[in-house]
């Protein structure tokens, strides 16, 4: 009895250690990472020996911080931000409602492939274009356009789960005349939920690149008219800079807001 509580509690100790370096090496490998960047960000500066075109890393952080004391990196990250929070909500939620439809109907399937497979073949950029023809250089044409090039892939993610859904328990919860309210809420979002958190993802890296394709062609704030300007001028240390804070954010949004909802979704689907 001694000798096994003795090994039971070696064996207590060597997961606690393990446990413990696999902390610390969740938290320094990403900055032992971003250093690694930086300094070779700061070497090809050096190679380059031209701050005009590859600006070293303390040019484009002071740049950073001078545009945010001034306050115009807060405007225009803001009006960015909100594009991408209007487009993401609207491609989500159309993209969600017609991938189930598709999912769990072959009719609709059969209707609707057609149409997802010319829009998801559909090029960004004609889109975009054809959106400021038609409803003119407004915010809503911006929007919209976003998010037009989203709702197909949302729709193709959300249409496998939806298909793999066990319809086992859909067919249990008809049997006891369950409302289809709590079926969705309690039956098909939980099954649903990978997909939901990959289209989520994906959605998010999608959308803000082509938010900024849409500021620099048709509006007058936001980082993508920003770096349409420096780009004008030539200042690359601008472009770095406005590109440096947003990605910023958006990882922000990715660690703060996603992955803490992924993890609440996941303790619900259990």
């Amino acid at each position: 009895m001694v000798a096994e509580r003795a090994l039971e509690e070696a064996a207590g100790q060597r997961q606690a250690a393990t446990g413990s370096r696999g902390l610390r090496l969740r938290l320094w490998a990403p900055v032992a990472s971003l250093l690694a960047l930086f300094a070779l960000w700061q070497l090809t500066a050096v190679i380059a020996a031209d701050p005009r075109l590859m600006p070293p890393p303390g040019a484009v952080l002071a740049r950073l911080a001078q545009e945010a004391a001034n306050g115009e990196l807060a405007h225009h990250l803001a009006a960015t931000l909100a594009r991408v929070a209007a487009s993401f909500v609207i491609a989500m939620a159309i993209g969600t409602g017609l991938g189930i439809v598709m999912g769990r109907s072959l009719l609709a399937d059969l209707l609707g492939q057609p149409w997802l497979v010319f829009f998801l073949n559909l090029p960004a950029l004609v889109t975009i274009v054809l959106a400021y023809i038609w409803i003119g250089l407004v915010e809503s044409a911006a929007i919209l356009a976003v998010a037009m090039n989203k709702i197909p892939n949302v729709m193709v993610t959300v249409r496998e789960g939806a298909r793999a859904i066990d319809r086992s328990l859909t067919e249990m919860a008809e049997v006891f005349a369950v409302p289809r309210g709590r079926v969705l809420r309690h039956v098909v979002l939980p099954q649903l939920y990978p997909y939901l958190a990959a289209a989520a993802r994906s959605g998010l890296a999608l959308i803000w690149k082509i938010v900024l394709v849409v500021e620099l062609l048709g509006r007058s704030e936001g980082v993508g008219f920003q770096i349409s300007v420096f780009f004008q001028l030539f200042d690359v240390t601008g472009i770095l800079a406005y590109a440096l804070a947003f990605i910023a954010i958006v990882q922000l949004i990715e660690w703060g807001v996603l992955q803490p909802v992924e993890r609440r979704l996941g303790q619900w689907r259990r």
